[in-house]
């Protein structure tokens, strides 16, 4: 079993900065990749940043830029560097883990990294409880 837990969520205005954290444990079979979903009210779940045992990194298009997501295989820990923050940012950030084979389903053939993880987390993967984000402008 896999657990997930994220820190370092709160309130900040238009054009600050905030690093979350996320501490996970447990294990799974076959290879996982990682990385970060957000919910906000009114608005579809969007997947934001992910990164696999390599190092290679996807972001939503709407983060580019701005957000970098990064781990720390020493401490379990996984990050997520969000500056610039704006008002549209404002959600709960979940962080996830996913097996690596959802990037090749069917359904997922036309999916980045990212998107796969945000659209198959709950059938397949392990998602922490998450942290509020709120930007003010």
């Amino acid at each position: 079993q896999v657990r997930l837990v994220e820190s370092g969520g709160g309130s900040v205005q238009s054009g600050g900065s905030l690093t979350l954290s996320c501490a996970y444990s447990g294990y799974a079979i076959g290879p996982y990749y990682k990385g970060w979903f957000r919910e906000a009210p009114g608005k579809a779940r969007e997947g934001v940043a992910s990164i696999d045992s390599d190092g290679n990194t996807d972001y939503s298009d709407s983060v580019k830029g701005r957000f970098t997501v990064s781990q720390d295989n020493a401490k379990n820990t996984l990050y997520l560097q969000m500056n610039n923050l704006q008002p549209e940012d404002t959600a709960i950030y979940h962080c996830a883990s996913v097996p690596t084979y959802l990037r090749d389903l069917p359904d997922s053939k036309n999916m980045t990294p990212v998107q796969a993880l945000a659209a198959h987390v709950n059938g397949y993967g392990y998602w922490g409880q998450g942290t509020q984000v709120t930007v003010s402008s």
